[in-house]
């Protein structure tokens, strides 16, 4: 079988111990728990790691391939923060959804049924890609855990508009799109786009479908006011929301390892600022990290950031760190 959802190595989750009692030491990867999705009881008050090992959308969507071994290049990025939490807040890692074929559709209604069911057991789902066609797969998880008839914002912070055609096939450029015209009770809001990085048919399918948009240009730190209030009355008008972020939004000084790197991208303080908003918010649901590329990165910079920005997720997920952990 193609895409099972397999065990991640012990020595992925390893870093530096300062101690092996005192918890106010501790890092992520001693505090990490493998858990079967499927037996593990209801864990409320926990994020739910969940690595999607596919580049099967961007291969067909003609980008530069080596997203797949994102999840555990991210993973061992993060086994090396600190953990500032008390024993009530935890973090499991359900594995890797494994991809070694080219039927990206039977992968996605995994990485769905998989998210679908960490929701179902009152665990967050944190996943990291993979290419952005992970995102789609998210989506089937979580419209499939709230119901059809629920009201569903994405937000997405990105580059490019990812509503291409699927006519031929799916793609890293499709999924929205696909959701869009499937589901009329789901939106669409993506902030950092990039104006000479999406075709004039993009952005008309874009004003087609309603969707909401911010231009990269327009997103720095002196107008983040206005940027959350728009992101908050965007969250206001639906039920819930899920959060995804392909990391070619970030200017290329920062993430050289993505398969379309952006000169013009957002500053890291911007994206970050914009994954605490919204992920504070009790409607979010879950989030996603797609298109880090450690084989195009540099001295691992990308892969670092995406895990200090997957943190920043968690964190605010788990309602904000709390210094005195020892409890």
């Amino acid at each position: 079988m193609a895409q099972l959802l397999t065990k991640v190595d012990e020595h992925v989750w390893s870093g530096r111990t300062d101690h092996t009692e005192n918890r106010t030491s501790f890092r992520y990867h001693q505090i990490i728990e493998s858990v079967d999705i499927e037996v593990v009881p209801q864990l409320p008050d926990t994020c739910a790691i969940i690595g999607f090992e596919s580049e099967e959308g961007v291969r067909r969507n003609k980008g530069q391939l080596g997203a797949a071994k994102a999840p555990n290049a991210l993973r061992s990025e993060l086994a090396k923060l600190p953990w500032k939490f008390p024993v009530t807040k935890r973090l499991v890692d359900v594995g890797n959804i494994q991809y070694t074929d080219t039927n990206l559709e039977k992968a996605q209604q995994r990485l769905g049924d998989t998210v679908a069911k960490a929701l179902q057991k009152k665990m967050t789902p944190i996943i990291l890609g993979g290419g952005h066609e992970t995102a789609y797969g998210h989506y089937l998880g979580v419209r499939k855990s709230i119901g059809e008839n629920a009201s569903l914002g994405i937000i997405n912070i990105d580059a490019h508009f990812d509503l291409r055609s699927y006519n031929e096939q799916p793609s890293s450029g499709t999924m929205f799109k696909q959701i869009l015209e499937h589901d009329n009770r789901s939106s669409y809001f993506v902030v950092g786009i990039q104006r000479y990085g999406n075709t004039q048919e993009l952005f008309d399918t874009a004003d087609r479908l309603g969707v909401k948009y911010e231009y990269e240009e327009n997103m720095h730190i002196g107008n983040m006011d206005k940027l959350t209030s728009d992101l908050k009355q965007f969250i206001d008008r639906h039920d819930y929301i899920f959060l995804t972020l392909c990391t070619d939004v970030l200017n290329a000084a920062f993430a050289p390892g993505v398969s379309a790197p952006s000169p013009f991208g957002l500053d890291p303080s911007v994206v970050r600022s914009i994954i605490r908003t919204v992920t504070s918010h009790e409607k979010t649901l879950s989030f996603d990290i797609s298109e880090v590329n450690p084989v195009l990165d540099e001295n691992n910079r990308t892969v670092k950031l995406g895990a200090y920005l997957t943190n920043e997720a968690i964190t605010t997920f788990l309602g904000g760190e709390i210094h005195d952990a020892s409890s």
